[in-house]
């Protein structure tokens, strides 16, 4: 992606993504998001009603402040197409990234290990919109996720979410 100029009218700069996922592969080979941990621990009956309340208001409000790619682009994620295509916040995004540290509390309560992943190239852009991209990871044969530009130069880094406070973060991904 090129660079945009600051406010200011300085020099051109990176645009930043970020990624929470989790910190092990699923069946598939990608890293599921933060949304999508916490819809299984739903979807498993593994919240209490206060969490679950909690889930189901997050979820809606996310649902309804920015879009969902798969309804602009019914493709985006089919697998043939855009094998291991994953959903990437614009750092830019305060305003949803602000929001994730519930979900960040949520996991780690229930002992589900997240991370943080930054980047300014995760991988070749297959939709874009103001607040995110959804990309496929660079490689062939590469896994969705925070592998993206791991070792090749990309400038991708990771923290863990428990190390990550209260930082804004997020992605969209699987919350449907």
């Amino acid at each position: 992606m090129a660079g945009t100029a600051d406010e200011s009218g300085g020099e051109p700069h990176e645009e930043l993504f970020v990624r929470f996922q989790s910190t092990e592969r699923a069946p598939r080979g990608h890293f599921p998001g933060v949304f999508a941990l916490a819809n299984g621990l739903a979807r498993e009956g593994r919240l209490s009603p206060e969490e679950y309340r909690f889930w189901r208001a997050a979820n809606d409000w996310y649902d309804a402040s920015y879009p969902d790619p798969s309804r602009t682009d019914p493709t985006v994620y089919d697998h043939a197409l855009n094998p291991g295509a994953t959903a990437w916040f614009k750092s830019t995004a305060v305003h949803l990234l602000d929001r994730v540290p519930g979900y960040l509390d949520l996991l780690a309560a229930h002992g589900v290990a997240c991370e943080r992943v930054e980047s300014a190239a995760p991988g070749r852009v297959v939709y874009e919109d103001d607040v995110q991209v959804v990309v496929v990871p660079w490689g062939e044969g590469a896994c969705a996720g925070g592998n993206a530009g791991v070792g090749s130069g990309y400038g991708t880094s990771r923290t863990r979410a428990a190390d990550a406070g209260t930082e804004a973060a997020g992605e969209r991904g699987c919350r449907k």
